[in-house]
């Protein structure tokens, strides 16, 4: 019976290839920047707004597998048409090192 050894280093991400570059998703008309403060549960946080405003927001159905969320992570927000002030969508979420890359734009970001 032969173990599968691993290859010897190669493949699975360690192929010394640097992080690739996408471009930034700038935040489009109606949406806003946000923190997210608090993990609710069932899909759902509480996030701090650049609009001042603290929602809660989901994801949607359609992205609910495609990104885990944790807090103080920076999100995209999009208020719902009802209870704009109160409640929102999660659309978009910055990796690590986007952080910087919003203030380089001129984007706030809330702490």
């Amino acid at each position: 019976m032969a173990f599968h050894r691993g290859g010897g280093g190669r493949g699975r991400g360690r192929g010394g290839r640097p992080a690739p570059v996408y471009e930034l998703k700038i935040p489009q008309q109606g949406e806003v920047v946000g923190v997210v403060a608090q993990v609710l549960g069932a899909s759902k946080f509480r996030i701090r707004c650049s609009d001042s405003f603290e929602r809660i927001c989901s994801i949607p159905g359609r992205l609910r597998r495609r990104f885990w969320i944790k807090e103080n992570d920076i999100v995209v927000v999009k208020p719902w048409v009802v209870q704009s002030n109160e409640r929102g969508d999660i659309v978009w979420r910055y990796s690590i090192g986007d952080r910087d890359r919003l203030k380089e734009k001129g984007i706030a970001v809330p702490l």
